[in-house]
């Protein structure tokens, strides 16, 4: 199943974003720990990199990743020119009363009452933009809610201590190139359920957990992962879970939300779905379709709009 999903007002948001950018010191990109190269926007890069804005990325829910695969993807992101990594969870106050300090680090030249430091905060939908951006102005100024997509405009924000920050609405891009991509974004919440099915993103997971995290299946569910499959694993869901249909038939469609729910809540335990070593090994292996090629991006405002 191929995954797309790009909301009509994200076009807008985009363009915004690419008129802002200019006027910006530098950008904080919030990540999801658990698939951080996957739920990176290209088009941010691209804007980004346009602007030659230096970029904090933040793997937020870093709570929820497997540490040994956060570590790494922050070896790598820091070895990136213009880029400097951090993990940690937007819902920890100490966490979060890192994010300026380090801010200030890689823009040293601004942050004074002439030259305040101005700060644009992106992500893709359902990432903690919103909650960190409350974290930080210790107050409720964004919506936070769990569907994707809640934040719809863009805010300017006054931090303090010389902070200006401009939140934009989770933008996701229009077409994803790898359909696994679409399904570890779906699995984790990114992507609205009307563009989803959910035994099909459950199924998709419990194939993943079945190849790096089986005991974790077999702690929580109480089956034998050994010579399962993705269909196994949510049948075995609602087995122990007593989850029937009126006539006896297995319930699948509750077995898939449980497995998503407790993947995303972190009852499962602290799980990564990629890694930088998977990440290579899937560009390395993707065949686009014969008949349709690789998909074209499509374009990003980034042409000057004066003069």
């Amino acid at each position: 199943m191929a995954i797309q999903w790009f909301p009509g007002h994200m076009n807008a948001a985009r363009k915004r974003a690419a008129e802002a950018m200019e006027k910006v010191d530098m950008v904080i990109e919030v990540l999801d720990a658990r698939l951080p190269r996957a739920s990176s926007n290209p088009m941010i890069e691209t804007l980004r990199v346009f602007r030659q804005r230096p970029c904090l990325k933040i793997l937020n829910k870093s709570d929820l990743a497997d540490p040994v695969a956060t570590a790494e993807w922050l070896a790598e992101f820091n070895r990136e020119k213009n880029v400097h990594a951090v993990a940690l969870s937007c819902k920890k106050p100490a966490d979060v009363a890192r994010v300026v300090p380090t801010a200030l680090k890689i823009v040293p030249n601004r942050g004074t009452a002439l030259k305040p430091l101005r700060i644009m905060i992106m992500g893709i939908p359902n990432v903690g933009k919103s909650t960190l951006m409350n974290a930080l102005l210790k107050k409720r100024v964004a919506k936070v809610g769990d569907e994707p997509a809640v934040t719809k405009t863009q805010q300017r924000l006054y931090l303090g201590n010389n902070v200006v920050l401009i939140d934009t609405p989770g933008m996701m891009w229009p077409k994803i190139q790898y359909p696994s991509d679409g399904l570890m974004l779906a699995a984790s919440h990114a992507i609205g359920s009307n563009a989803l099915i959910e035994e099909e993103v459950a199924t998709f997971l419990a194939d993943q957990l079945l190849a790096r995290y089986p005991q974790l299946l077999e702690q929580r569910y109480g089956f034998a992962a050994p010579g399962m499959d993705g269909v196994a694993v949510v049948e075995g869901v609602a087995l122990r879970r007593g989850y029937r249909l009126r006539g006896g038939d297995l319930d699948l469609e509750k077995a898939a939300h449980t497995l998503l729910q407790d993947y995303r809540s972190g009852a499962l335990g602290r799980i990564s779905l990629e890694s930088p070593q998977s990440r290579v090994a899937l560009l390395a292996s993707f065949q686009p379709p014969a008949s349709l090629g690789l998909p074209q991006e499509e374009s990003v405002d980034t042409e000057d709009d004066e003069g």
